[in-house]
């Protein structure tokens, strides 16, 4: 009996000290929820914050070129594969391999003593053609002088006048094939047909040639073309400032130096790509350089047309909720209030807006708007210039 009553004794105590310790990790949970709060310090931070800081920038209103980029290729304007014009041995060769040369420039010499005894020959055939109808001028004017005297008869004068035209006609004949020949014998000395840089020379002195073969190749490298494509939307702009005159057209060379050179818009093709929607066009270098190069891959940008009088703003000050884009702008109390806009056009770090409660002039917050709600008081920590000149002008 006296166990029992012990055992009795004892669970009650134990149930108490469970009972403890339960309420005091309740109240320790209930501690660190209550530290980890927000809403317990929220208040007072509400009593004691000041204005957010800001950074902020000007809406600003001038003219911005519509600036397309494009990868390019470099491309001669002409490449000629000079040829041989007739069968012969090559007796000298005048350039080297990769040597820029000037249009009429001698590149090979042939073997011409064959063409040179054909322009003989003719020339002397042509003198004696010449001879013979001089002698038969002569003869016609002495048997019209017979036929006034009624020495001869009509068919005896008829014999002489058409043996002139015979001789006329065979000189006429004989001054054609004097010229040929001549002008075969000037294919024997062969000039490069336009200037630029050679490249590989597949035959040498004393090789024979026949009118197929290529002796040489000849690419232009000033000026020089580069080839790119834009998406098909941008064909319209491109047109239309095309027709009014020269598009300004830049490249950008890669390299050690990052190097660029401006020309000018030459083509627009005929036909949009339909299996990837995009225009070809090719612009115009000057390289005296030559550091443009064919097959060389470029950066290349143009503007076709300008935005005028837009307003631009900082591209970090626009803001996206739940009813589109806008903009915090600063009221004269200090406090911000949001305005709805369009983004026209994004482009090196700025944003062209539109809206119809904004001007020039207003001041937006650029930096920091994640911290606030219309309404929300601020001050200017620091302020973004934008580079912006008078209105309707580039900055520079």
């Amino acid at each position: 009996m006296e166990a029992i009553s012990e055992i009795k004794t004892v669970a009650p105590v134990h149930r108490l000290r469970i009972t403890i310790l339960g309420l005091i990790l309740v109240l320790l949970m209930a501690g660190a929820w209550v530290w980890r709060s927000p809403s317990g310090t929220t208040d007072a931070k509400k009593k004691t914050a000041g204005p957010t800081p800001v950074i902020t920038a000007v809406i600003s209103q001038r003219n911005v070129p519509v600036q397309l980029a494009a990868n390019g290729t470099v491309s001669a304007q002409q490449t000629v594969a000079v040829r041989p014009q007739l069968s012969a041995m090559i007796s000298a060769v005048h350039i080297r391999e990769g040597q820029f040369v000037r249009k009429g420039e001698p590149l090979f010499t042939l073997d011409a003593r064959t063409e040179d005894a054909n322009v003989r020959r003719t020339e002397g055939q042509l003198a004696k053609s010449r001879a013979d109808l001089r002698n038969a001028e002569r003869n016609l004017d002495r048997q019209r002088e017979l036929f006034r005297q009624n020495f001869i008869s009509q068919a005896a004068l008829d014999v002489a006048e058409n043996q002139v035209d015979a001789l006329r006609a065979q000189l006429t004949v004989d001054e054609a094939t004097a010229q040929a020949n001549r002008i075969a014998r000037g294919f024997s000395e062969i000039t490069a047909p336009i200037s630029g840089r050679s490249g590989a020379i597949s035959v040498y002195q004393g090789s024979l040639v026949q009118p197929n073969d290529a002796l040489v190749s000849i690419t232009q490298i000033d000026p020089i073309n580069v080839s790119f494509t834009l998406p098909e939307r941008e064909f319209i702009p491109l047109q239309q400032a095309f027709a009014k005159g020269e598009v300004p057209v830049t490249v950008e060379l890669n390299g050690p130096q990052k190097q660029t050179r401006t020309g000018h818009l030459i083509f627009i093709d005929n036909a949009v790509d339909t299996a990837s929607g995009t225009i070809r066009l090719k612009a115009e270098f000057p390289n005296a350089d030559r550091h443009l190069w064919p097959g060389m891959f470029v950066m290349v940008s143009l503007a076709p047309q300008t935005l005028a009088h837009v307003l631009t703003v900082p591209v970090q000050a626009v803001q996206n909720g739940p009813e589109g884009k806008f903009l915090y702008v600063l009221d004269e109390t200090g406090k911000v209030k949001p305005f709805s806009v369009d983004v026209r056009l994004v482009q090196e770090g700025f944003a062209v807006v539109e809206g119809k409660d904004i001007t020039s002039g207003m001041h937006v917050v650029a930096e920091g708007a994640q911290n606030l709600r219309p309404g929300s008081t601020v001050k200017e920590a620091s302020f973004i210039k934008t580079g912006a000149g008078p209105a309707g002008r580039n900055p520079g």
